[in-house]
C-alpha cells in the first residue's frame, strides 16, 4: 500500500483545525419567559442555543413554549415551517453546566421568585459555575435592570469579561438591547457584545450601569403618574391606555403593558429605584401595592389591572381596583 505522505484533509472543503466562528455557540442560564425571549431571538438569528433549567419538565416547558412562539410567526406569515424546523434543531436543553463549556457567549437568566424578585447571591453563584467551566475568553452576562454588574463580576478571576444586558420582552419587535459595561468590563469585550447584538438584529444602546436603566426608569414614572391619574378618577383606565396607544404610537398602553411585564416585577423594580435614588418619584403607586400584595401580577395570574382568559386574552378591565 502506498504511504501517504500529506494529510487528505488539506484538500476537504473543510480542515480539522477549522477557526470557529466568533459566536459560534450561545449559552443561556435560566429558560423562563426572559431567557426563552433571548433563546429565541438567538436561533432565529442562525446561532446555536444551549439553556440550562432545572429539571426535565422544565426544559420541556420552554420547548413547547418557544414552539408556540414560532407557531403563531408562522400563522402571521414571518416565518416558513422549514425555518420553524431549523430554529428548533439549533435550540438544545439541558441540566448539565458542563455542557456550555464550549460556548462563547452565555447569558445568566435566572427566574424571577414568585414575588417578583431574583436572589443576587443565586446569581453570583452562577458566574462562579460558568468561570469554573468556560474558557477564559468566553463572555459571561446577565440579563437584567436592576443588579449591578460589578458586584456580580467582583469575585470572579476573570472579572473583565463580565457584561449586563437587558432585552425587552414588551413585544418581539422590541429589537433594542440595552447593553452595560461595569467597572472590569474590558473594550474588547464590550465591541463584541455590540457585534453580538447586530448579529441578532437588535439595536445596542450603551448605557452606564444603574438601577432601571433607561427604558424602565422611564416606565416607572410613567406608571405612577397614571396609577394617580387613576386614583384622581380623571378618567377610565382603559381612556388612559387609548391616549397612550394614540398619541404617542405605543403598542400597548401603559397598564397593559405594566401587565405583561409583571406587576410584581415593577414593584419590587421601582422599590429597587427608589432605595437607589432615594426619589419619590420611583415609589411604586399605593395601586400597584394594592395589586401586588393580592397577587394580582397581571398577564401570568390571568388578573392585574386587566383580566384574562387562559389563553391571555383580555377580557376587560379588573373591577377589583
Amino acid at each position: 500500500m502506498a504511504e501517504i505522505k500529506e494529510s487528505i484533509e488539506n484538500f476537504g472543503l473543510s480542515k480539522g483545525e477549522k477557526k470557529r466562528s466568533l459566536f459560534s455557540k450561545i449559552g443561556v442560564v435560566g429558560c423562563g419567559r426572559d431567557g426563552r425571549n433571548i433563546v429565541n431571538h438567538t436561533a432565529l438569528a442562525g446561532l446555536e442555543v444551549v439553556f440550562i433549567e432545572i429539571s426535565e419538565e422544565k426544559i420541556q416547558e420552554a420547548l413547547s413554549e418557544i414552539e408556540r412562539s414560532l407557531d403563531t410567526k408562522i400563522e402571521n406569515w414571518g416565518l416558513t415551517q422549514s425555518e420553524k424546523r431549523s430554529t428548533m434543531n439549533r435550540i438544545v436543553g439541558s441540566l448539565d453546566y458542563n455542557d456550555l463549556k464550549d460556548c462563547d457567549f452565555v447569558i445568566e437568566c435566572i427566574r424571577y421568585e414568585t414575588n417578583g424578585e431574583r436572589s443576587t447571591e443565586l446569581r453570583k453563584d452562577v458566574f462562579k459555575n460558568l468561570e469554573s467551566i468556560l474558557a477564559p475568553d468566553a463572555i459571561i452576562a446577565t440579563n437584567a435592570t436592576t443588579v449591578i454588574i460589578s458586584e456580580l463580576a467582583a469575585d470572579l478571576v476573570h472579572k473583565e469579561r463580565c457584561v449586563s444586558l437587558h432585552f425587552p420582552i414588551a413585544h418581539s419587535d422590541a429589537r433594542l438591547l440595552e447593553i452595560v459595561k461595569g467597572t472590569f468590563t474590558s473594550p474588547e469585550v464590550l465591541q463584541r457584545v455590540l457585534l453580538f447584538s447586530k448579529l441578532i438584529k437588535f439595536t445596542p444602546i450603551e448605557v452606564q450601569e444603574s438601577s432601571g436603566l433607561v427604558s424602565l426608569r422611564l416606565m416607572a414614572i410613567m406608571l405612577n403618574e397614571a396609577c394617580q391619574m387613576l386614583m384622581e378618577n380623571l378618567t377610565s383606565m382603559e381612556n388612559i391606555d387609548e391616549e397612550f396607544r394614540v398619541i404617542y404610537g405605543m403598542r400597548h398602553g401603559i397598564f397593559e403593558l405594566t401587565d405583561i411585564i409583571g406587576i410584581e416585577k415593577m414593584v419590587m423594580l421601582m422599590e429597587d429605584m427608589f432605595n437607589e435614588y432615594g426619589d419619590r418619584k420611583y415609589k411604586s403607586s399605593p395601586i400597584l401595592w394594592r395589586l401586588y400584595r393580592s397577587k394580582q401580577y397581571g398577564l401570568s395570574t390571568g388578573r392585574g389591572f386587566y383580566v384574562y382568559d387562559e389563553a391571555g386574552n383580555k377580557l376587560e378591565a379588573n373591577n377589583l381596583i
